[in-house]
């Protein structure tokens, strides 16, 4: 029995796709034409999986970082449970609510049942299972912990959400303050100022320099919103065109290193990401240099993976990974106190998660931190807008006092 990605019209006329699983292609359309549905194509998962890499099917395209995580804690419970894996998976899929979730789980069973591991069998989804997830369980099917290990990767999956949400969180924050000022600075200037100052102007009085440029500024505000709007949309799909080279996203990704405080949560991140990989692969009996491998590769930050990329053949020739990281210049040196700690004393996966745990909380308490103090100066940086423009319309009418007096 194999699943069978299908696409058919139901009574309205209306494509609907799923996956079925079947003994044979035959079957799927007999299964299809009970249920009232005129079977279009039907595709085994082995023609699934080319098209998945060229984006054209449904299990093209990755999963949210939190599904991944509640599927691998189902599949974890479930096989810790001792239930056979193809009936875990199938118990996993009939859990899913998204229709592409459940046709990954199926053919991810599918080529279970056709002899392959589960670990061969996540590497055909690329871009739903990371390399690392694929290591991890292949390391614990050959050591016969596959629970254990699905556990481990469960709370990894769980710890990784929990940090980029929290990040998110206290990003969106600052964001919508700063949409917001500019909106407000935007309203006034287009709409308001110039219905309180055309008074002024009508009056044929000299204007104050402040009010003058302020004018100036409402009328390309008022006359050119659309330039504007044009402009930076421009600047947003330049500025993803040219991060897509990768030369240019390597000098770009090397400047944020240098912008201050900028550059030290970028690599507080990327190191931390980096150990706590590196510590769940090792736990899981992965060997260290194939560990290193896979957790170079999740390191977002492209000048600091270029670097830590050499990491794998100077531990391969001899070289101790304290050495190795502490020439990467990468590394804090309480991170690489603790991994040196953890190398001496034989505990080195458990010093990798304990390092990696402390830096996540450093990241997020200086993250925390940094919002504490946006909200003030967002407020700060409105309220010395505001003044100005006060000023802009007061100037005039205090002239015009004085005049009259």
């Amino acid at each position: 029995m194999a699943a069978y990605e299908y696409t058919a019209l139901n009574a309205k006329g209306k494509q609907e796709h799923g996956t079925l699983e079947a003994d044979s292609a035959r079957q799927v359309r007999q299964l299809l034409r009970e249920k009232r549905l005129t079977p279009l194509t039907v595709e085994i998962a082995s023609q699934q999986e080319r098209k998945a890499k060229s984006g054209g099917s449904l299990l093209a395209g990755g999963i949210s970082t939190s599904a991944l995580a509640l599927l691998i804690r189902q599949l974890a419970t479930l096989i810790q449970a001792a239930l056979p894996i193809e009936e875990a998976l199938r118990a996993v899929a009939e859990q899913q609510e998204k229709q592409r979730i459940k046709n990954v789980v199926l053919s991810v069973r599918s080529k279970v049942l056709e002899g392959y591991t589960l670990a061969q069998s996540m590497e055909c989804f690329p871009g739903v299972f990371p390399s690392m997830y694929c290591a991890t369980v292949s390391a614990g099917e050959h050591a016969g912990f596959l629970d254990k290990v699905l556990n481990q990767l469960a709370d990894y999956s769980e710890s990784r959400q929990q940090s980029q949400q929290k990040i998110k969180m206290a990003l969106v924050y600052p964001a919508l303050l700063i949409i917001a000022s500019f909106g407000i600075v935007a309203f006034l200037l287009g709409f308001v100022v110039p219905d309180i100052v055309k008074v002024f102007i009508d009056s044929g009085q000299e204007l104050p320099a402040l009010t003058t440029i302020l004018i100036s500024l409402s009328d390309v505000v008022k006359d050119f919103w659309y330039l504007i709007v044009l402009a930076i949309i421009g600047f947003v799909v330049g500025t993803r065109y040219l991060l897509s080279k990768p030369p240019i996203k390597l000098r770009f990704h090397r400047f944020i290193l240098r912008v201050p405080l900028v550059g030290r949560l970028n690599r507080q991140m990327n190191t931390a990401r980096f150990a706590s990989t590196l510590s769940i692969l090792t736990r899981s009996g992965v060997p260290l240099v194939d560990a290193l491998k896979i957790a170079t590769e999740v390191v977002s930050n492209l000048y600091i993976k270029q670097a830590l990329s050499i990491l794998p053949q100077q531990v391969s020739e001899g070289v101790s990974l304290t050495k190795a990281m502490e020439q990467s210049g990468h590394f804090s040196p309480m991170m690489l106190h603790m991994i040196a700690s953890g190398e001496a004393s034989g505990e080195l996966d458990d010093m990798l998660e304990r390092t990696a745990r402390s830096q996540e909380n450093d990241l997020e308490s200086r993250m925390a931190v940094i919002v504490g103090l946006f909200e003030p100066l967002t407020l700060m940086f409105m309220g010395g807008i505001v003044l100005i423009i006060v000023l802009a319309v007061l100037l005039p009418i205090l002239n015009m006092n004085q005049l009259l007096g």
